[in-house]
């Protein structure tokens, strides 16, 4: 046993576990089957996100900026969720100004590999604020659609890749890296970028990038739907990322609100909100914080990046074996401590459980031999899924049980049951689910 892995370790998900908890979603009680179209990108999960970057801001100097640690906290906390989501993550390192940047970079296993999507945004601030709009709220947004696709266990036809960028606010500098750094071979397979860079403007505009033909109607069929009008980007043209691959000649598409340029009376006619008034006042300004947002233009736009995800990759999902409830909370595990507890409620349903009742237990962990793994039926009937083990020193729990519960009612309050029974390591249930 290492015990300076653990320690370093045990420091680390601690770390990671407050983060965490802050930033927990309301459980789900729903069922859930798996989608033939995209799904609904719940914007309490992006806000969240987003209430993760501002403190992450507010622990580091007021900002994310590169070469501050608030960007590497930035990069920590997104990849963590990716990691434990089950993409494959890199993190692709870069000097600019002395300083060390990062780019995220998550792959999701499958697909056409000579056929790569890529969605992304600048995780990146300026150093005079938190920069929640600009672009927690594109950050926040691809991070959720990725979170979305592993709950879906999207089957796409191309392979998806989602890419989070850093000192764009220098010059597009993490983006220029990767796409200059990328083999000609892996370039040509890249068949389509989507950036999304301040998606929740405060005085919002609905913007669709104009570059890529079949990426722009994607986007503007969608928002066509939705009864919202579109007009073409161009205050921001060449000024993200996107245009890092456009230079290399790779398609790109994409979604903004409107920085500093003022809204006209036409717009607020079309739009709402105020005309004479800047689409974000707080522009690169310290007020961008997660005050700064407008939770109307945040959810279209989440909403819009799943969309063109899931049709721009033509992606399906396998058939459902049933009604699923799922608790997508994030519940800290205290380090050698009390039993902890993730619940899902079902209802509506009649007489027993199935005999072969799928217990779904994802759960964050340095050192899974500590873990005491219950499940426990609305009666109080434990169900032992894991013993600990001394031996058993691997990360993470993540694995379907199969329990027979024939012999308990279906409907009422299933709970997963966690306990740490060693000392030095810690970590977090990231999803419990029940599948009838």
């Amino acid at each position: 046993m290492n015990l300076s892995r653990r320690t370093a370790a045990a420091s680390a998900a601690l770390t990671l576990a407050a983060l965490l908890a802050t930033a927990a979603p309301a459980a789900t009680a729903a069922p859930t089957a798996a989608p033939t179209a995209a799904p609904d990108i719940p914007v309490a999960n992006v806000k969240a996100h987003l209430t993760q970057l501002q403190s992450i801001a507010g622990a580091n100097g007021g900002n994310r900026a590169h070469g501050r640690a608030g960007y590497k906290a930035s990069v920590d906390y997104v990849k963590a969720k990716l990691d434990a989501a089950g993409f494959t993550t890199t993190v692709q390192q870069f000097t600019y100004n002395g300083s060390t940047g990062y780019n995220l970079i998550a792959d999701w296993p499958g697909g056409d590999t000579n056929q790569v999507l890529m969605a992304g945004a600048h995780l990146d601030s300026v150093s005079s604020g938190a920069g929640i709009n600009d672009n927690g709220s594109g950050s926040a947004a691809v991070l959720e659609t990725a979170l979305a696709v592993s709950r879906a266990q999207l089957k796409p036809a191309k392979h998806l890749r989602f890419a989070w960028w850093g000192a764009e606010e220098l010059g597009l500098v993490g983006s220029k890296y990767y796409v200059n750094n990328l083999p000609a071979t892996e370039r040509s397979k890249v068949k389509g970028y989507l950036n999304f860079d301040m998606i929740g403007s405060p005085n919002p505009g609905y913007f669709v990038y104009d570059d890529d033909p079949a990426i722009e109607k994607t986007f503007k069929d969608y928002f066509a739907g939705l009864g919202v009008p579109t007009e073409i980007e161009t205050e921001g043209d060449g000024r993200s990322d996107h245009a890092s691959f456009k230079n290399a000649g790779i398609p790109v598409g994409g979604l903004f609100t409107g920085a500093s340029r003022t809204k006209t009376s036409a717009q607020a006619q079309k739009w709402g909100g105020t005309a004479g008034q800047a689409f974000d006042r707080c522009y690169h300004s310290s007020c961008d914080t997660t005050s700064n947002i407008n939770d109307t233009a945040l959810d279209r736009n989440s909403d819009a990046v799943a969309h063109a995800v899931w049709a721009l990759s033509a992606g399906t999902t396998e058939p459902p074996t049933g009604d699923t409830y799922e608790n997508t909370a994030d519940v800290p595990i205290p380090d050698n401590g009390a039993a902890v507890t993730s619940t899902v409620t079902v209802s509506g349903r009649t007489g027993n459980a199935p005999a072969t009742l799928k217990a779904g237990v994802d759960i964050v962990h340095t050192w899974r031999g500590d873990l005491v793994v219950d499940l426990l039926a609305p009666d109080g009937t434990a169900y032992r899924l894991k013993n600990s083990s001394g031996n058993d020193s691997a990360d993470n729990v993540r694995t379907t049980y199969t329990v027979d519960a024939s012999g308990e009612a279906a409907n009422g309050a299933w709970k997963l049951r966690v306990q740490d029974v060693a000392a030095q390591d810690t970590g977090y249930i990231n999803a419990f689910r029940l599948t009838f």
